[in-house]
């Protein structure tokens, strides 16, 4: 991939639009509306998501290691979800 030269997007319209094989590191999305998107092969290693409305959210299928939720992690969310669940 060519060296990236960097967007700067106000205001802008971009619905219904995809993005395949695309560097977006280190960017920032402010105020933006992702409501019905859909993010697959997506690396987020080190992103923080922070006042987002996560209602009806999934993530299916997914490395959790290290992540928090609140400053809890995930992984020891779900042990503790599973082991209630099983007993």
């Amino acid at each position: 991939m060519p060296d990236a030269t960097p967007l700067d997007h106000r205001n802008a319209k971009l619905t219904a639009s995809v993005f395949h094989d695309v560097d977006l590191a280190n960017s920032t999305f402010t105020d933006v509306n992702l409501c019905g998107a859909s993010f697959e092969d997506v690396a987020l290693a080190n992103a923080t998501i922070r006042n987002a409305n996560l209602s009806n959210m999934r993530i299916e299928d997914a490395n959790v290691t290290g992540m928090t939720i609140e400053g809890v992690l995930v992984t020891e969310l779900l042990a503790i979800y599973r082991a209630h669940k099983s007993g």
